[in-house]
């Protein structure tokens, strides 16, 4: 894009929730120079986050935006009724479109009519690339440093914790790429590829390209945004896939402070934390053998007292360093990935 963009950020009714308003929430908090105000009719805040909140795209027009961004997971990931008429109206405003659900916007006919006439583009986040392939090896020939986020669950702040590592490097003047996986990271960085939205058997081969295309960019060390989980019942492939097309040098394991089970489910008890560690380590890609060098934990639930003993836990059961980077700051968990930087 030739201009920077204008967000008006669209939350209907998730202006305030981490979860199902993760993209908003995501892109306010790291690309907060982009965006111009969120719209939510539900809420009575005059902002969110200190953005203007506004309720309908013709209150939110006077702050000049010149892109609407979907900020808000849907049920299935498709646009309910009311939806659809939020986003006729910001495209008949003049607004390009940018969507990450499964529903895409551009293969809409209503939509695509409606932009042609007002001379907008629809964006699909989620959309991959053409061309997409099994890895070529390519991914073990070029010359940067790649580190994976992992986790023992799914939505545990993986992608917050990359970004986080990202910014405490580039702070220290080393040439830092975060390569975004999922539509959120794509959101904020403005390039990359939702991996759970490429066919199973590509996604190494589309872990490969972004690692590459990451190094092109400049990156030195490269933070892939991990995705999923192993332990996850439902989304473990799009992780190994992530695992061994990025084939990163070290691993940063990401666990949410005193959760003993994956994704609520008594079924899925989550084991030791060292067993952990040791099962990532032993399912790398064989010809690049990666270590976790330490341990992110997320204690958003947790007051100050219960984050610091957490932290303490997850450093004792594993032996590695564990901090939350979030809450305490990143630079404990950078030093500990020093070794691997000069490797």
């Amino acid at each position: 894009m030739s201009h920077p963009r204008r967000l008006l950020i669209l939350a209907e009714g998730r202006s305030g929730d981490p979860h199902f308003g993760k993209t908003a929430r995501g892109v306010m908090r790291y690309r907060p120079e982009e965006i111009v105000a969120v719209l939510d009719s539900a809420s009575d805040a005059a902002t969110v986050e200190g953005f203007p909140r506004d309720g309908t795209v013709a209150e939110a027009l006077p702050h000049r935006p010149t892109t609407a961004l979907v900020g808000v997971a849907t049920q299935g990931g498709r646009f309910p009724p009311a939806w659809r008429e939020l986003l006729k109206a910001c495209v008949a405003a003049g607004l390009d479109l940018e969507s990450g659900l499964h529903e895409f916007v551009s293969n809409d006919a209503e939509l695509v009519t409606l932009a042609a006439q007002h001379g907008v583009e629809l964006r699909d986040l989620r959309r991959p690339p053409a061309g997409l392939d099994v890895p070529s090896g390519a991914n073990l020939q070029h010359g940067a440093t790649t580190i994976l986020t992992v986790g023992s669950d799914c939505a545990i702040g993986k992608m917050t914790v990359a970004l986080e590592l990202d910014l405490e490097l580039r702070r220290r003047g080393i040439r830092s790429e975060f390569v975004p996986t999922g539509q959120t990271g794509i959101a904020i960085a403005g390039w990359g590829i939702a991996v759970d939205a490429v066919v199973a058997d590509f996604i190494a081969g589309a872990a490969e390209r972004l690692v590459v295309e990451g190094v092109e960019r400049g990156g030195e060390v490269l933070l892939v945004e991990g995705q999923g989980s192993l332990l996850h019942p439902a989304y473990s492939g799009v992780t190994l896939g992530l695992m061994h097309g990025s084939a990163p040098h070290a691993y940063v394991l990401c666990h949410q402070g005193g959760a003993t089970v994956v994704d609520g489910d008594a079924r899925y008890p989550i084991p030791p934390l060292a067993e952990l560690v040791r099962l990532h380590e032993s399912i790398s890609l064989l010809p690049r053998p990666a270590k976790v060098v330490c341990m992110a934990v997320n204690t958003r639930e947790l007051d100050d007292d219960a984050a610091r003993r957490a932290v303490a836990e997850a450093e004792k059961a594993t032996g590695l360093p564990s901090d939350d980077p979030v809450r305490f700051g990143a630079a404990r968990l950078v030093d500990a990935l020093e070794p691997v930087l000069h490797r």
